[in-house]
C-alpha cells in the first residue's frame, strides 16, 4: 500500500461554528479524512498528523520550517507522499518555502478550501482527496511541492491566490497549471521543471517587503533587516525619490526588486530613467525574475538562512526566478 503522511495545519478545511457566530479551527485530521467520500478506493495505508490547528494568518515561518523537518523525517522514514492542509491566506508562501526545504523525489502536495465544512458546497473533502490522490501518483515524483485545488495541481513557485472567495482561487500566472485531477487521476500536462533546494538554514531572517504606491513618499529600511523585497511599479519601476534611501541600504542588506502587478517578470534593459529597472539593477538591486513579491521574500529569506553571500542570492535568483542562468543557483542538486 502506498503510505501517505497527512500532516494538519489548521485553517478553513477545520473550521467548525462557534457561539456567537463564525467558524474557527477545530477539526482534527482525522476528523477531515473521516469526511472524504472515496477515500477508502484509494486504498492508502495514512498516517495522520496534527501539527498545528491555527487559521494561515496566524502561523509564522518557524512554524513552516519545523513542518519542513517533520515532512523529511517522515519521508526517510518510509513515507511514499505528504498531504499537508493548511488555511488559503498564506498557501501560496507556506507551500513555496516548504518547496525550497524539500529535497527529496517523494510528491508533498498542499490543499486547503475555501468554504468550511458548515458551509453547502464545502470544498474541503474533494480538494482533500485530489491532494491525496496526486500524492499517490508515480507521476507526481520529482516534481516539488504542489497545491491541488479545484480539480487543479499548481507547482508551487507560481501558485498564487488570486480571489478571496470564490471556489477556484487558486491560479498560476506564469504557465498555468501543471495538472488536472480527471475522473479520479491525476493528469500532468507538463514534464516536471528544474528543482531548486536550500540547505535548511538554523535560524530565520527577517525580511520585509516594502510596496511602491503612487506619490507615496521614501520609505524608511527598518533598522533590524536582513534583507528586503520592494514590490515595484510595472515591471521594476520606482518613484526617483526612492533610489537614494534604497542605495544606502543596499551597501548593508540585499534587496529584491520585484513587480506588484503579480504576473510578468521584472525587467533589466529596457528602462534607463531614475527609478528605472536599470538604474535600480545599476545600484545592486536583485531582479526577482518571475517571481512575484511574495514568493520572493520566501526565496530570500531561505537563501539568507542557508548563509548565502550577496553573490549567491543574486545567483539564486538568476536560477529560480526564471530568467538568467540557472547554471548560478548556489547549492548542488
Amino acid at each position: 500500500m502506498t503510505r501517505i503522511m497527512v500532516c494538519g495545519m489548521g485553517g478553513t478545511i477545520a473550521m467548525t461554528p462557534v457561539p456567537g457566530g463564525g467558524v474557527e479551527p477545530a477539526l482534527t485530521t482525522e476528523d477531515l479524512t473521516a469526511a472524504v467520500p472515496g477515500l477508502a478506493a484509494l486504498g492508502l495505508d495514512l498516517a495522520l498528523v496534527d501539527v498545528q490547528n491555527e487559521p494561515s494568518s496566524s502561523l509564522r515561518l518557524e512554524d513552516v520550517v519545523a513542518l519542513s523537518r517533520t515532512i523529511a523525517d517522515r519521508l526517510a522514514a518510509g513515507a511514499d507522499g505528504i498531504v499537508v492542509t493548511q488555511g488559503t491566506d498564506t498557501l501560496e508562501e507556506c507551500a513555496y518555502l516548504l518547496d525550497l526545504l524539500h529535497d527529496g523525489p517523494q510528491p508533498v502536495v498542499v490543499t486547503g478550501a475555501m468554504r468550511n465544512p458548515a458551509l453547502a458546497g464545502a470544498d474541503g473533502p474533494a480538494n482533500l482527496l485530489a491532494a491525496l490522490t496526486v500524492a499517490a501518483s508515480p507521476a507526481a515524483r520529482g516534481r516539488g511541492v504542489l497545491v491541488a485545488f479545484a480539480d487543479e495541481v499548481h507547482a508551487a513557485a507560481r501558485v498564487r491566490k488570486a480571489h478571496s472567495g470564490r471556489v477556484a482561487a487558486f491560479e498560476s500566472a506564469a504557465g498555468g497549471p501543471v495538472g488536472y485531477l480527471v475522473e479520479g487521476t491525476a493528469h500532468f500536462v507538463s514534464p516536471p521543471s528544474r528543482r531548486f533546494v536550500v540547505p535548511r538554514g538554523k535560524r530565520v531572517p527577517r525580511v520585509p517587503v516594502i510596496v511602491a504606491t503612487f506619490g507615496e513618499d521614501a520609505p524608511a529600511v527598518p533598522g533590524d533587516a536582513d534583507g528586503l523585497v520592494v514590490a515595484a511599479f510595472g515591471a521594476g519601476h520606482l518613484p526617483r525619490w526612492w533610489v537614494e534611501p534604497l542605495a544606502e541600504a543596499i551597501a548593508r542588506i540585499p534587496i529584491v526588486l520585484a513587480s506588484r502587478t503579480l504576473a510578468g517578470p521584472v525587467l533589466s534593459a529596457t528602462y534607463a530613467y531614475p527609478g528605472s529597472e536599470r538604474d535600480l539593477l545599476g545600484r545592486g538591486l536583485v531582479p526577482a525574475g518571475l517571481l512575484d513579491p511574495w514568493k520572493a521574500r520566501m526565496l530570500l529569506l531561505a537563501t539568507l538562512a542557508a548563509g548565502a553571500d550577496r553573490d549567491q542570492v543574486a545567483g539564486a535568483f538568476a536560477a529560480a526566478g526564471g530568467l538568467g542562468d540557472p547554471g548560478r543557483w548556489p547549492w548542488r542538486e
